[in-house]
């Protein structure tokens, strides 16, 4: 049974993609801090720049300290561009696989299942109510076997300038960048054409 499971290799067979059992006590347990983490985001009054940057370091178990404050809002915003702007509700599994780029907004009840990474690049602003789902289940119900039986990731991939909108669900794979994509699943609408500088 899970009690008989070897932690260290179910954990790296969940970061290589094959099955591994998400009921573990190792596994329970990664959970249950990012949810404390994200609890605190999600259960505070007004939060500063800076305060939505330290939580974001809690839930994604960063350890790198934040860069000295700015003189003003301004400055802070650009000393913090490498965390990303949250209006909260959100939620997520483990943190430790959401990797986001510089200058990214998500906005309230994002869910993010991060059994495998989840990479949102540079400039990419999500709309409400987005989930992003990494992990997924055998089809066979057998196999599947309910809380006792195995599940499997694949990464998501979000390019850098997309624009994800309102109720998007993203499943594993990649958007690549400057798209628009909307739907459930997930579907790209149009590709975005950054507008260039003429000598």
């Amino acid at each position: 049974m899970l009690e008989n499971i070897d932690e260290e290799e179910n954990l790296a067979k969940m970061q290589a993609g094959e099955l591994y059992y998400c009921f573990t006590p190792q596994l329970v347990a990664a959970r249950q801090r990012c949810s404390r983490a994200t609890r605190k985001l999600n259960n505070a009054d007004e939060l500063t720049r800076r305060q939505i940057a330290e939580i974001w370091k809690e839930i994604t178990n960063d350890s790198r300290p934040l860069p000295p404050p700015g003189a003003n809002d301004a400055e802070e915003d650009a000393v913090l561009h490498e965390y990303p702007w949250i209006e909260p509700p959100m939620r997520l599994d483990y943190g430790i696989n959401v990797k986001v780029g510089s200058n990214v907004f998500i906005n309230h009840n994002c869910v993010m299942i991060d059994t495998s990474p989840i990479t949102i690049g540079s400039r990419t602003l999500f709309g409400p109510n987005v989930h992003v789902y990494s992990g997924g289940h055998p089809t066979d119900p057998e196999v599947r076997n309910g809380t006792l039986g195995p599940e499997f990731g694949k990464p998501v991939s979000i390019g850098e300038d997309c624009w994800i909108g309102g109720n998007v669900t993203i499943l594993p794979g990649d958007v690549p960048p400057y798209h628009v994509v909307a739907g459930n699943p997930a579907r790209i609408i149009r590709k975005l054409q950054p507008k260039t500088e003429s000598g």
